[in-house]
């Protein structure tokens, strides 16, 4: 199939400032080279669609979940529930019913932020180029801002959509309570009950985040919804807002290096090249470190509570069970302080590992991106659009981070739970619960993911091939040629070397040799 032409495109942007790292000026007396090509960036509307059913799927659930609320505080007040699923059997005396309930709302909750999320980033990125700041492909959209409080990318909205990313994973986990009902013959029915009020939270949670991220995408003009830095490259390049930098055909990202320089047999790894990159592992290991000396806080007061006779007979479980725990904020009725209450109190102590998944993101992408981009040496060549649904189910770190996303907070409920005992239609006897059993859990699955998106960082990639992480001038620098299937290697010999990318597999470059570009053929061309 031949590739697509893009469409016109009339919004005026300024060009991104021509900068190998965020620091170091293009050679002034340097001409741009010439790239072929770039008009054939594709637009990638089929992820358009994909990406507005996801904000009408988000719409939808968030409705339903307002709907509900209301109908339930309606008619049974604040503190009112709903039986959801009625237990019969050994599923009367086992959590295992509301707890993958529970982990359910979870999923749910993360399949509506990541549709929102997504169409927030593509924004994110399309301000950020029209300010000419946009840098990587891959930004923290939460943590990067556009200019201008009124701005629907800007600080004060991305600070709003932080709050109620975090509110909608804390008021997930208190929605599902254990109900019990009262029959005509005077025996006890055990059911699974949904609560008003947190139900309410989380509906209204995801449907402000799908208003922020629809306002923040009529503010900016889309050049491509494509997720790929190689369609977003080219179609900076084609709308003439990046200009490649001349001499730079052999430096990579982190390379310090202005003009000529001589293939390596091993790359910067993205710890090292990509400073966020650093930023986000050391943030998991705090994330470590701080559910640790959370474990070591709850287990040390509950020995000195019962002397350690109870504490010995608990067991290693998945589930709290019949372990006891540290209660507090006991309430005979769940009212309005209550709720508002816990939702907040929860909301700060989770806030800092939701923000750690979703700085995770950035790692898992940029390394994807890195893994694209070193196909240009492969056999079947590197291809430059992407599905994002694809890519992501693609990269192992990926998968594993959209896997961990809601087991993490479904993990973080069951360490840190809201209790009570549901009495027909009335939610009575709440409180919080520290399990140490489920925060020891936690704390070992954060370990084991840090550990794997540590080790995945610190990883040096092997082969001449420079490495950009994403980096869009870098790739701008290396990709002369653009087709929807592109190689890289060895171009043109000479006293200074070319390499590049075409349509068909090139020679490996030559280690020995000085590359600087097309065209260079003596040292004086590029003093």
């Amino acid at each position: 199939m031949p590739p697509r032409m893009t469409r016109g495109v009339v919004r005026s942007y300024a060009p991104l400032q021509n900068y190998q790292d965020d620091q170091d000026p293009i050679l002034s007396n340097a001409t741009p080279p010439v790239r072929t090509g770039a008009e054939f960036y594709d637009p990638s509307l089929t992820t358009r669609r994909y990406a507005l059913v996801g904000v009408a799927f988000s719409s939808i659930i968030s409705l339903c979940c307002v709907t509900t609320g209301i109908v339930i505080l309606a008619t049974h007040g604040v503190s009112g529930m709903i039986p959801l699923m009625t237990l019969s059997g050994t599923m009367q005396s086992s959590a295992l019913p509301s707890e993958i309930l529970s982990l359910m709302l979870n999923l749910l909750v993360t399949i509506c932020t990541e549709s929102t999320g997504f169409i927030h980033s593509i924004s994110l990125r399309f301000a950020l180029v029209s300010e000419s700041r946009l840098r990587f492909n891959t930004n923290l959209r939460l943590l990067t801002a556009a200019h201008g409080w009124r701005n629907p990318n800007g600080a004060l909205c991305n600070g709003i959509m932080a709050v109620l990313l975090i509110i909608s994973y804390t008021s997930s986990s208190l929605i599902v309570f254990r109900n019990s009902t009262l029959t005509s013959d005077g025996s006890s029915a055990e059911s699974v009950a949904v609560a008003g009020f947190p139900i309410l939270f989380l509906g209204l949670a995801l449907l402000l985040q799908n208003v922020i991220a629809l306002l923040g995408l009529r503010a900016v003009e889309i050049l491509t919804w494509s997720s790929s830095p190689f369609d977003l490259t080219a179609a900076l390049v084609h709308h003439m807002r990046l200009t490649p930098a001349p001499f730079r055909c052999m430096c990579g990202v982190s390379n310090g290096h202005k003009g000529p320089s001589k293939p390596s047999y091993s790359q910067p790894s993205a710890f090292k090249a990509h400073a966020s990159v650093e930023k986000v592992v050391g943030s998991l290991w705090c994330l470590v470190t701080a559910c640790a000396f959370w474990g070591l806080v709850t287990t040390f007061v509950m020995r000195s509570n019962d002397g350690g006779t109870v504490f010995g007979q608990m067991k290693w479980t998945l589930f709290p069970n019949n372990n006891p725990g540290l209660h507090f904020l006991a309430y005979e009725t769940a009212n309005i302080q209550w709720w508002i209450g816990v939702i907040l109190f929860l909301a700060v102590i989770q806030g800092p590992m939701t923000l750690g998944l979703h700085c995770a993101e950035l790692a898992a992408n940029v390394i994807q991106n890195e893994n694209q981009w070193r196909c240009a040496t492969g056999k079947k060549g590197l291809k430059t659009a992407t599905n994002p649904l694809k890519a992501s189910l693609a990269s192992p770190l990926g998968l594993i981070l959209l896997v961990l996303k809601p087991a993490l907070h479904w993990m973080f409920s069951l360490a840190f739970s809201a209790s009570g005992s549901g009495v027909g239609a009335t939610l009575q006897q709440v409180g919080l619960n520290m399990n140490y059993v489920q925060i020891w859990n936690l704390g070992i699955a954060l370990c084991i993911f840090a550990g794997v998106v540590g080790l995945r960082a610190v990883r040096r990639p092997r082969g001449p091939q420079p490495v950009t992480y994403g980096h869009l001038q870098t790739l701008a620098n290396l990709v002369d040629e653009w087709s929807p299937v592109m190689w890289w290697g060895h171009k043109e010999d000479g006293t200074y070397c070319h390499a590049g990318t075409s349509n068909h597999p090139l020679p490996d470059v030559k280690m020995d040799c000085v590359y600087a570009g097309s065209g260079v053929g003596s040292p004086s061309s590029v003093s």
